[in-house]
């Protein structure tokens, strides 16, 4: 079983571009500016978790979930997905909400509402001690990444937790910092803070936009190489419609680039790649420490394949939608 931490939070997105009343009227009335938003459960690490699921690998998530207002409804739609919430914790704080803007491509943007919401309020005695476990569900692995370990009080109490794992080296660690800039407040600590996490991380996968806030002027190659140094065994840099490449330690590399889709929006296409990357680890038998150190270029092509096919397919349809295994396969033999 994988197993996922982070946040679950409810997107509200646009429902439809047209005013419910006309937008001409300059009167001032409320009704010429209202719009129509439209709530979707959200939150990196909860549309991994869903798309791990969908693709057939057992999962279970660990999230912090307010008992009141969006809280159940979030918890429901990850029950109904076949989440294991076992290792979950009920909060008196407020869910998180996230309001998406999306632009003429669909390309979605992000205004939060916290950060003193369920989400980031992780203590040491929350998180699970994998030490039991691992034993009991059979975790050989833990995803991690976004808003979690970017707000404090929850983000040092991960980054800990983690580095508690990457000493062990019997779960496999996978990160994604998914960085949201405007929630970072202190970026200059975020950056302090990274370094631990990175060398705690079997796997990093970031974007190239990721990149850039953290290191102006970077390659994607050299931080592949600082991130290698590092110890990490795995660094995949995505570049939107460019596609991504793996850099692995052993030297292989491995390039591929989406399908032409039509959008819809892009809202969760990040969070598919990831699920479909990890899903192909999975499901070969790669995903745990000392496996991964030995994929080769084939096996590395075959799992971008797959990771930005599932990206792909999920901008065809609205909100954080990822793909059933079956669906995925059917999408990749069409464009084959």
């Amino acid at each position: 079983m994988t197993l996922v931490v982070g946040e679950c939070l409810a997107d509200l997105a646009p429902a439809s571009a047209v005013a419910l009343a006309d937008p001409s009227d300059a009167t001032g009335k409320v009704g010429a500016w209202a719009r129509q938003l439209v709530a979707m459960p959200g939150g990196g690490p909860a549309n991994i978790a869903v798309g791990l699921v969908r693709l057939g690998v057992p999962t279970a998530f660990a999230g912090r979930f307010s008992r009141a207002g969006f809280g159940p409804w979030l918890r429901s739609y990850l029950v109904a997905n076949g989440l294991d919430l076992a290792l979950s914790v009920d909060a008196d704080e407020d869910a998180t909400l996230a309001l998406v803007t999306l632009d003429g491509q669909g390309r979605a943007s992000y205004t939060f509402y916290g950060p003193g919401t369920a989400d980031w309020q992780w203590g040491p005695t929350e998180l699970p001690d994998l030490t039991a476990a691992s034993a009991d569900r059979g975790i050989c692995a833990v995803h991690t990444g976004s808003i979690a370990l970017t707000l404090e009080p929850g983000a040092g109490v991960l980054a800990e937790w983690l580095a508690g794992l990457r000493r062990g080296n019997r779960v496999l660690v996978s990160f994604d910092p998914n960085m949201r800039p405007s929630l970072v407040g202190d970026l200059s600590a975020y950056r302090e803070r990274l370094p631990g996490v990175i060398s705690s991380s079997h796997i990093v996968k970031a974007s190239d936009e990721d990149v850039e806030v953290l290191y102006p002027g970077a390659t994607a190659p050299e931080i592949a190489d600082r991130w290698l140094s590092a110890g990490v065994s795995l660094v995949v840099i995505t570049e939107g419609a460019l596609g991504a490449t793996a850099f692995h330690q052993n030297g292989a590399r491995a390039h591929a680039a989406p399908p032409p889709v039509q959008v819809v929006d892009t809202i969760g296409a990040g969070d598919s790649f990831s699920a479909g990357l990890l899903a192909y680890f999975a499901k070969n038998g790669f995903l745990e420490p000392a496996a991964l150190t030995t994929l080769s270029e084939r096996h590395l092509h075959e799992a971008i394949v797959q990771a930005v096919s599932a990206s792909a397919l999920t901008c065809t349809r609205p909100g954080a939608d990822p793909p059933t295994a079956q669906e995925l396969a059917r999408f990749i033999a069409e464009r084959s």
